[in-house]
């Protein structure tokens, strides 16, 4: 439930594979094309179609997978790319000072040990990993709150007062970087933190005029309100306080109201939501790309549609709960859902933000070191960061072209 009540035939080596068309191709009698097992006798596979290149018929740089120095690759058909928006320039630079915000809580979650996910992020290597791509980073530690202190629910909310104080703390700190000319990558904690940190966010690009596009990164809507939720815990709630659905203290955080419009986020990996939330997103028009529609499209037309028609100058957002995973890649959630995105599916995901150059802010949610398994969770996690900030296997260029500068 979105609510998020908590849980706790092979070949051998040297073998060749044979076709049901020609007996196996050794390096004495090797496979003609006409043998191909993809061709047909009445229809031969011709050049263009062969999937390796000849002398005659040389690959081209957009179809070989390595680059030269002479002819280095480029990405000119990139999905998000288009004449009007290239990805190139922007008026605002996305800044390349990472700051580390901790929060150390799990006053908004139902179950505890979210608040030690900062420190086994930062144990799994987070800070020399970006360090290593070239970024400077500021760890500025933890931020200090009130503790959790376990009680029932009160008027549909359990914790409110401990989770205005924690986002009042986080919005501020957030929002001190932000003016600092940095990019804030904040560290939960569960997901109700986001509440402060993208409040900080709106209220920062409405006072530069910018744009801003928020990617929800999750296995739940967390649409619900204190009168549809089943449970009272705020870290099912904080896209509906950010759209204005909740307690002043909250919803008002950025100065206004609400602090994001329903064409302002898009949510991604939904695969639990309740009856009564469900509802409400789609009163209120919230673009949800659930798994089945990644399991229909695949992710990268998922991903196309989420980031189609990105300001070139936007302030690109990703709030990221790490149970927005298939549970089998990362276990260290206190509220895993099957059936959700694989490794790979997730990495295609961060690497299509990373082409979009426009990455400006992060959260991290919802990692709960005492469910993990040798902190396997906070280890992914920091490689899905790395894809997110431009680590690739291959180096290529924004909108084609060959400039070093525009390299990642």
């Amino acid at each position: 439930m979105n609510d998020r009540h908590e849980v706790p035939a092979s070949i051998a080596p040297g073998e060749a594979m044979a076709t049901p068309d020609h007996s196996m191709a050794t390096p004495e009698q090797p496979m003609t094309k006409s043998e191909h097992p993809l061709a047909k006798p009445e229809q031969p596979m011709t050049k263009s179609e062969y999937p390796l290149a000849t002398p005659e018929q040389p690959m081209t740089t957009s179809r070989r997978p390595l680059a030269t120095p002479e002819q280095p690759m480029t990405t000119p058909a990139h999905p998000l790319a288009t004449a009007d928006h290239p990805l190139a320039t922007a008026d605002h630079p996305v800044p390349t000072t990472v700051a580390l915000i901790g929060a150390p809580t799990d006053v908004g979650a139902g179950s505890r040990g979210a608040s030690m996910g900062p420190e086994a992020l930062r144990v799994a290597g987070l800070a020399a990993t970006l360090d290593n791509q070239g970024l400077t980073v500021l760890d500025r530690g933890n931020l200090a709150g009130p503790p959790n202190p376990d009680q029932t629910t009160s008027d549909g909310y359990r914790h409110l007062p401990e989770v205005i104080t924690w986002n009042r703390v986080i919005h501020d700190a957030v929002f001190a970087e932000l003016q600092a000319g940095h990019l804030p990558l904040f560290l939960g904690g569960d997901h109700s933190l986001a509440i402060g940190s993208i409040s900080a966010i709106a209220r920062h690009c409405r006072a530069r005029g910018q744009s801003l596009r928020v990617l929800w990164l999750d296995a739940h809507a967390d649409f619900n309100t204190n009168e549809l939720t089943p449970s009272g815990n705020i870290h099912g709630m904080p896209v509906a306080c950010l759209a204005g659905h909740g307690p002043a203290e909250l919803t008002g955080l950025a100065g206004f109201t609400p602090a994001l419009g329903p064409g302002t986020i898009q949510q991604i990996g939904i695969r639990s939501i309740d009856a009564g939330e469900k509802r409400l997103v789609h009163a209120k028009g919230i673009s949800i790309h659930d798994m089945r529609r990644i399991d229909e499209l695949g992710m990268r037309q998922v991903m196309a549609d989420a980031l189609a028609n990105l300001d070139p100058d936007c302030h690109l957002h990703v709030s990221f709960d790490v149970d927005f995973l298939d549970p089998d890649v990362a276990p260290g959630v206190g509220t895993t859902v099957r059936g959700g995105p694989t490794y790979r599916e997730a990495q295609l995901c961060m690497e299509m933000i990373a082409d979009t150059g426009r990455l400006s802010s992060l959260d991290v949610m919802e990692l709960n070191p005492a469910l993990d398994v040798r902190n396997q969770t906070a280890e992914v996690a920091v490689e899905l960061i790395a894809s997110l900030f431009g680590k690739s296997t291959l180096s290529r260029f924004r909108s084609g072209g060959s400039d070093p500068d525009r390299r990642w």
